[in-house]
């Protein structure tokens, strides 16, 4: 995110949030001291939000140390980027998960599997359910902003079909998934009692 420059507001003076500035002795009490707390809040949850990052980034080190170690134990060079991993305490009470998620897009070979598809339906159109036509015209759909699911069309490769052309259009889906970025989530886990059930230690670290 660029970094806003902040106005530089004079002396005895704030400004409202048509950006017009307002001498103090104008402004009632109330308002002031609601703008008093707000800032007092956000200034805060901003310190926060740093030592959580700092928080993050020491704890995934800690972790890539520990694999790195392990594998030194086993005489095992990892390569590449690191995958998901679960730590336990040895009494089984705490659990660290690290998991690492790719976001994926689909490039311009959907648009030639959808076709290889609607292909198929064709093809099949008197012997095939109609709930097939329905599964795929959903996997398409696009949201809202425009983006078509990435689970909803992968889905599409778990139908038992062997149809030559429909497996032809399955690959064609397989290549054109393309990978933009990753997210790293690293989550903290306690068990509840003797119960096999792990509560989640709540830190929303992976918007960080």
């Amino acid at each position: 995110m660029p970094h806003q420059v902040q106005k530089k507001i004079p002396e005895g003076y704030l400004e409202d949030q048509a950006g017009r500035l307002v001498p103090i002795d104008m402004i009632s009490e109330i308002d002031l001291t609601r703008d008093e707390l707000v800032n007092e809040i956000v200034n805060k949850a901003r310190e926060l939000q740093a030592k959580m990052r700092e928080f993050k980034l020491a704890l995934l080190g800690d972790i890539n140390a520990f694999v790195e170690l392990s594998a030194e134990r086993y005489d095992v060079q990892l390569g590449g980027r690191k995958g998901n991993v679960t730590l336990v305490t040895f009494d089984g009470r705490y659990k660290v998960q690290r998991a690492i998620s790719d976001s994926l897009v689909f490039d311009e070979r959907l648009q030639v599997a959808k076709e290889l598809i609607d292909q198929c339906i064709h093809r099949w159109s008197e012997g095939s359910p109609a709930e097939l036509k329905v599964i795929v015209d959903d996997a398409f759909q696009v949201d809202k902003e425009g983006k078509i699911s990435t689970g909803r069309v992968l889905g599409l490769r778990r139908l038992k079909i062997t149809d030559p052309i429909w497996l032809q259009a399955m690959d064609a889906i397989a290549d054109s998934i393309q990978i933009t970025g990753s997210k790293t989530y690293v989550r903290l886990y306690q068990r509840t009692g003797d119960a096999d059930q792990w509560r989640p230690i709540a830190l929303d670290l992976a918007s960080l």
